[in-house]
């Protein structure tokens, strides 16, 4: 399981998803984990840092283990300040850079991070294509398109005989239901999409540790975390949460991810900022809730929906 958010200076999630044992038993990750999420643009928002660090962190350890083919990698373009964009040119080379810092030939699913709209999207289809072909990226995936916007990619790759996108990273969780089950769901039904939730934990909102906008003050997504407390429903959806937990004696952030997982996406994907807060993340991968609680979580959520 991989470690450290897109605000957590690492830079590279994990998402929750138990695949088997790393099948070196000196170098064993007992907790089951094999999925890593990175991308090229991890951690430019650090002061000093350009993009790619986290790449390279993730190249050096699998190389350290020799565990390459044990690893389920993805990584992503676009959001590198100097690679943003999905022109072909673009694209190609910020692959051959991304495998470059991953010390691999090719990643296992490759994002297209955040839709491009200068690029039609007939051509960003022409380049995934290209992509496949050359076997640097197994398989594709999407984050950030609008759902229109998803919807004519996966039309357009089925229309032209290219492989299509087999998942798409949206954001939902408690505090942000809709458009993902209103919009994005039925497109991933339709053309069975995996989905990997992102801030599934709410920039650390559904985790517990804040309960008033005080407490938030300071923390990396303070901000972020600052507004969503300050929404009418958020406060009955966190007496909710705590509830479920203390039921089964685990933290919140189980709870919150136990909860996505009964919704029925793929797994979703989370961030830790410190050890000590993985073995939450790895409860919330195995943690199951009773229909009764899935309902009173639906319920306290609400107006998020």
């Amino acid at each position: 399981m991989g470690g450290g958010g897109a605000a957590s200076g690492g830079g590279h999630r994990a998402s929750l998803r138990r695949r088997g044992h790393d099948r070196c038993p000196s170098r064993r990750n007992t907790a089951g984990g094999t999925a890593i999420d990175t991308a090229d643009g991890y951690s430019a928002w650090v002061p000093g840092n350009a993009g790619g660090e986290s790449e390279t962190i993730l190249g050096a350890w699998m190389e350290a283990r020799g565990n390459r083919d044990q690893v389920v990698l993805a990584t992503k373009v676009a959001s590198k300040p100097d690679r943003q964009g999905l022109s072909r040119e673009n694209v190609l080379a910020a692959l051959d850079e991304s495998l470059q810092r991953l010390r691999t030939d090719h990643v296992d699913l490759y994002y297209f991070h955040v839709d491009d709209e200068s690029v039609a999207i007939e051509d960003q289809v022409a380049t995934a294509r290209e992509v496949l072909d050359s076997g640097k990226a197994r398989h594709l995936a999407l984050s950030n398109y609008s759902p229109e916007r998803l919807r004519a990619f996966l039309e357009t790759a089925r229309d032209q005989g290219v492989t299509p996108p087999v998942a798409h990273q949206p954001q939902y969780n408690l505090l942000h239901r809709a458009q993902f089950e209103q919009e994005f769901a039925p497109i991933a039904a339709e053309f069975e999409l995996a989905t990997f939730p992102y801030y599934a934990l709410a920039s650390g909102v559904l985790t517990g540790k804040y309960r008033t906008a005080a407490d938030a003050e300071g923390a990396p997504r303070g901000g972020a975390a600052t507004e969503l407390l300050g929404r009418p429903g958020t406060p009955a959806v966190l007496e909710a949460l705590h509830a479920v937990a203390g039921a089964h004696g685990v933290e919140a952030t189980s709870v919150s991810l136990a909860w996505l997982r009964a919704k029925g996406v793929t797994a979703p994907i989370a961030s830790a900022s410190r050890p000590e807060q993985v073995a939450a993340l790895i409860s919330g991968a195995t943690l199951e809730l009773d229909a009764a609680e899935v309902t009173a979580l639906d319920e306290a959520s609400q107006p998020f929906a």
